[in-house]
């Protein structure tokens, strides 16, 4: 659950809340509430705040707790009911946004929460949570380009933060997986698809298995680059320096300004020359 230091807003605080000139009274029994809400005693803030709306009182800050006691009792439908009359009253509050985003969420209203955690990034830029609320969101939509997107966006902001590097490192792989997916419905055969294995393989250090997926990928597509340099490498890995050298040749035929290639050739001369009685 997002932390209370979003979530609570004192009515003489930083005046992000609409202004409106309350009775005395009021304003003591709303800061009343709000201490009730920071300690936890959900009954108690809930009394208050009703009790202010059952006087006629109508203000931002009343609804948006009243959301945020729902919210944190698990009773997301009431949730958004309230932050929505929030809204109405001050449509500009970010928070307000972002806690309607996530209980829209919980309920799978994907496309709902994408909208209104889209509309509380923009109130809110530098609000690592609201960034961090949407990239779920995008993930939720099946929108994975979008979750990684907002992923790096949290990584670059918190760049010494491990959870949001590691969330971000999810979203690559889970749109990797779902690019492997597209291109195996779309063409079972296609080259990119086994250089896409090939290099799954190489990671692994399964070097047979990736070997053969790079073959596969030269049979599919012979003029593909970076095919046979991969080859070229694997065979330097396991010492077969002349069909690394076929490979690279190959390689360097295809695309001969290839630096990468000419490196690659260098070391695989230098490493048969080397080991050479």
């Amino acid at each position: 659950m997002i932390a209370f230091s979003l979530l609570l807003f004192s009515l003489t605080g930083s005046g992000t809340f609409a202004q409106e000139t309350l009775p005395a009274s009021v304003e003591t029994q709303m800061a009343a509430g709000i201490q009730a809400l920071k300690r936890g005693d959900l009954d108690t803030a809930e009394s208050i705040f009703s009790e202010a709306v059952r006087h006629g009182v109508k203000h931002p800050l009343i609804f948006h707790n009243l959301g945020v006691i729902a919210q944190q009792r698990g009773n997301h439908q009431q949730a958004i009911a309230e932050f929505r009359k929030a809204i109405l009253l001050q449509p500009g509050y970010g928070p307000t946004r972002l806690l309607l985003g996530t209980s829209l969420l919980a309920v799978g209203k994907n496309a709902e929460a994408v909208s209104e955690l889209k509309r509380s990034v923009r109130l809110m830029p530098e609000q690592p949570l609201a960034h961090l609320h949407l990239a779920k969101a995008y993930e939720a939509s099946d929108n994975l380009t979008a979750a990684v997107e907002e992923f790096q966006k949290l990584a670059e902001m918190a760049p010494l933060d491990t959870e949001y590097a590691y969330q971000l490192g999810k979203a690559w792989s889970k749109l990797s997986g779902w690019s492997y997916q597209q291109m195996a419905r779309l063409n079972p055969n296609s080259a990119r698809l086994h250089q896409a294995l090939g290099q799954q393989y190489l990671i692994r250090e399964k070097y047979d298995l990736a070997m053969r997926a790079y073959q596969q990928a030269a049979q599919s597509d012979p003029k593909l680059p970076e095919i046979h340099l991969a080859m070229a490498l694997i065979s330097l890995e396991l010492k077969k320096f002349d069909e690394a050298l076929t490979e690279i040749n190959l390689e360097l035929k295809l695309v001969p300004e290839s630096k990468a290639a000419a490196e690659a050739k260098t070391k695989i001369e230098a490493a048969k020359a080397s080991a050479a009685p």
